[in-house]
């Protein structure tokens, strides 16, 4: 039976009856995990540069409505997005993103949106599985 760990606890139980490792061993497994680790840094990278641009809006009275609804000044037709999704406005001098109660949620930089937040240029953005890089514009 094959059994696989997520997390270092369920890798040290899945390992708790192996002979200790020498130094040699320590050595080497140190270099495979530092080199696992730059992989998946650069391949995290490689994934967020390549994400699509939304260029942020010229400053108006009213903010900029995200969602699926043919209403919204940008409209999101993908089915993660909610009808009425997000909102983006300039408060002050900064720009603010606002989930209006979105089921899928929106995210700023991998973190849950709840309530508003501050946003600027080079911040990943996601309304749902929809993924964005705001840019200036």
């Amino acid at each position: 039976m094959r059994e696989t760990a997520r997390r270092p606890d369920e890798l040290a139980l899945l390992t708790a009856d192996l002979e200790p490792e020498g130094p040699w061993t320590r050595r080497v497994v140190g270099a495979v995990e530092r080199m696992s680790a730059f992989t998946a840094k650069v391949g995290r990278a490689w994934r967020v540069e390549r994400l699509p641009k939304l260029l942020l809006p010229q400053p108006g009275p009213h903010p900029l409505r995200i969602g699926r609804d043919p209403v919204n000044g940008l409209r999101l037709s993908h089915e993660t997005v909610s009808r009425l999704h997000a909102e983006l406005s300039l408060q002050g001098g900064m720009w603010v993103l606002r989930d209006l109660g979105s089921t899928n949620g929106t995210t700023v930089n991998g973190r849950r949106v709840t309530g508003a937040v501050a946003v600027r240029p080079g911040d990943m953005v996601a309304f749902g599985q929809m993924s964005f890089r705001l840019s200036p514009h």
